[in-house]
């Protein structure tokens, strides 16, 4: 076996140069499968963040802020409805023009194997939360068909994780399409499936992008009215 043989970034399709050292002969057996280049666009999300969303404050005015939490989840927290229900969201990357054109390419235009640039990160930060049931946010049987996966169950799998399926979607409108007062006053968009029992389980939700907060409240809505102890959600980006 050949430890020198390079590989191809599953980003830009540039080969990956080793930076050989003792450090990088210790991770021989690690794969690398994107080049410095890329690695360097992806911006991690670091420092003091909503203690609820995830949101970084680092650039964030703070008129937009009540003490740890932003001015988004302080409006969710404010309405009773949706007081609690979701617990952290916890986010990998900011959403910059280069991973806004990753995901793209990734749940768009059907480039799946995208899903093991995540795969490190979503294990590493999953393998830390504690969690009964890992529960992908589920597209619609018309987005499914167009897309030919659901990416939230491909960011599990390739990170070693069982997807439990308990909710199906309502085929709706392109959540892209949507304002942001849109977004937060959608209808019940999900369905809970007859699954394992629910009650007093950690729940935590995956999916792509944190936007709004909408969809991943209205997954923890239905899931804590079944009966499970809290839900969190992990995404890509934020």
């Amino acid at each position: 076996m050949n430890n020198f043989q390079q590989e191809r970034c599953l980003i830009c399709g540039q080969f990956i140069t080793a930076v050989v050292g003792w450090g990088w002969i210790f991770s021989m057996e690690t794969e690398h499968v994107i080049c410095e280049a890329c690695e360097g666009k992806l911006e991690r999300i670091e420092g003091e963040t909503c203690k609820i969303c995830g949101r970084s404050f680092e650039a964030l005015a703070n008129t937009f802020r009540i003490g740890e939490i932003c001015n988004d989840c302080c409006r969710w927290e404010e309405d009773l409805q949706w007081q609690g229900l979701l617990e952290k969201n916890f986010s990998l990357f900011h959403y910059n023009d280069f991973l806004k054109e990753v995901i793209a390419k990734f749940k768009y235009r059907g480039d799946y194997i995208l899903a093991k640039v995540f795969s490190d990160e979503i294990k590493s930060r999953l393998g830390n939360m504690e969690a009964d049931l890992f529960i992908p946010i589920p597209l619609s049987e018309e987005r499914l068909y167009e897309r030919g996966f659901n990416q939230a169950e491909a960011l599990l799998l390739e990170a070693g994780f069982a997807p439990v399926k308990m909710l199906t979607r309502v085929h709706s409108e392109k959540q892209s399409k949507k304002s942001r007062t849109e977004r937060i006053h959608l209808p019940q968009v999900f369905q809970l499936i007859p699954a394992p029992q629910l009650q007093g389980r950690k729940v935590i939700l995956v999916d792509d992008i944190y936007t709004t907060g909408s969809t991943l409240r209205h997954a923890a809505k239905l899931l804590k009215e079944a009966g499970a102890f809290s839900v969190n959600s992990l995404t890509i980006a934020r």
